[in-house]
């Protein structure tokens, strides 16, 4: 039975399958992977980008339909798909415009000596790639990695095998070199055998934790490099002096935007005491008032979980929660039509010894703290295995400077939802990961620094 299937999260239907790679078809590609880097890496750094920009053309030209794609697969509606899409042609256009320049080789100052670091691509790369952004989360390790002159062996989450292969297609029909990039429908076993394989030289995962762990392990084992973006549980600080208007606002949209299933949303809501009680009431009201229908529709908020599992595990988390004394202020339950539709859900009265209170939320479930002072608030915020974003709500810019030097974090947000730029480098600490996507750095991840020198 084929792993790689279509289930309209919507409906709970099949529509489509697609057969899994065999163990033959993995060796196939890893060599055709290879031989396509041993030419690929002296190509010029403008002629790779030129394939980006075209790769970029097709995306943003094929935009609605690639939309229609994700809508089916993981039930994104599609305003947001759409959206989606048009970051992607960003950061494919923005490594293509700026990359070249970040390759030319760094002269160093050293006795009177010449000697310079050049960056050079490392070889074939295996990216493992998630469900909740199937465009999005592909175009950040593909853009830099193709521009350094790697290739990519794309392992794409079971559920979206559709969305995977059309993104091949546009890499082939924009003109790449065959085994430049190559979707493998690929089991968790051949995973491991690609990550030892001589000839891969770098795994970039975006995940699970358990997933992260995994990965690092068997490429820790072959001294291969590793990037993990992994969970997190995000802290979206309200301090006193926040504009409420806008604070609601935008934690309705860090944390239910994509139904709640970002790494980066918003959620855990630390309020100021002086202003939670407005907060939460002016919070409440706008929870309810998500639109949640037909991902299809345009006037469309949120959308199916993107399957029945992921609908299960959350209720589970929601309803231990509730028994151990959390506070069920609005939602909490599935709603009654086919798929896997679950209510916009709003908890008080989380307390440390709860399990969500380490855990991750990965689902349309905010969670509201009552801070005593800002203090109490910091500690609420660091106080998580988590550090990948972080949100500030104040009227008081320098002071919220300050403030995010506090954070255990690897990005902050003042006054603005947490998103994704392509050119704002991308991830976390602690056990939300380690490396770096999108901007500069995340060109730099994949590559060879090598040190040349001339003697006197």
């Amino acid at each position: 039975m084929s792993h790689y299937k279509v289930t309209n999260p919507a409906t709970g239907e099949v529509e489509a399958t697609y057969p899994d790679a065999s163990d033959g078809e993995i060796l196939k590609a890893v060599e055709s992977a290879y031989q396509a880097y041993l030419a690929w890496r002296d190509v010029t750094p403008a002629e790779r980008a030129a394939l980006l920009h075209r790769v970029a053309d097709l995306h943003e030209q094929r935009r609605d339909q690639l939309a229609d794609i994700i809508v089916r697969e993981m039930g994104k509606p599609k305003s947001q798909a759409l959206g989606e899409m048009s970051v992607v042609v960003d950061i494919y256009r923005y490594y293509a415009d700026n990359g070249p320049a970040w390759l030319e080789p760094e002269p160093i100052v050293t006795g009177g000596a010449k000697a310079e670091v050049r960056k050079q691509g490392l070889g074939v790369l295996l990216g493992i790639m998630p469900w909740n952004f199937p465009y999005y989360q592909v175009a950040r390790f593909a853009g830099p990695n193709v521009l350094n002159g790697n290739t990519i062996l794309l392992k794409h989450a079971p559920q979206c095998p559709e969305s995977a292969k059309a993104i091949e297609d546009i890499f082939t029909e924009a003109g790449a070199p065959k085994g430049l990039y190559t979707n493998l429908y690929a089991s968790n076993e051949q995973v491991g055998e690609l990550i030892a394989d001589p000839r891969v030289q770098g795994v970039s995962l975006t995940g699970s934790e358990r997933a992260g762990a995994a990965v690092a392990e068997q490429a820790g084992r072959q001294l291969k490099k590793v990037v993990l973006e992994l969970g997190g549980s995000d802290p979206f600080l309200v301090l006193p002096d926040a504009d409420l208007e806008q604070a609601v606002k935008q934690a309705v949209q860090g944390r239910f935007g994509n139904c709640g299933q970002a790494c980066n949303a918003a959620k855990r809501i630390i309020v100021d005491d002086a202003v939670y009680d407005d907060f939460l009431a002016a919070f409440r009201e706008a929870v309810e008032q998500i639109k949640v229908g037909d991902p299809m529709a345009d006037d469309t908020v949120m959308g199916p979980m993107s399957s029945e599992q992921a609908l299960t595990n959350l209720d589970a988390q929601v309803q231990d929660a509730i028994r151990q004394g959390a506070t069920l202020v609005t939602g909490g339950k599935r709603l009654d039509r086919a798929g896997a539709w679950y209510a916009p859900t709003l908890l008080t009265g989380v307390t440390r010894d709860m399990r969500i209170f380490q855990e991750e939320l990965f689902g349309p479930v905010a969670v509201v703290y009552r801070a005593a002072d800002l203090e109490d608030a910091i500690d609420l915020a660091n106080d998580t295995p988590y550090g990948l974003g972080a949100v500030i709500q104040t009227s008081n810019p320098e002071g919220a400077l300050e403030l995010a030097n506090r954070l255990e974090v690897g990005m902050v947000h003042i006054n603005e939802p947490p998103g994704s730029e392509a050119e704002l480098p991308f991830g976390g600490v602690k056990r939300s990961g380690f490396g770096r996507e999108l901007g500069k750095d995340g060109m730099d991840e994949f590559v060879n620094r090598q040190m040349v020198k001339m003697a006197r």
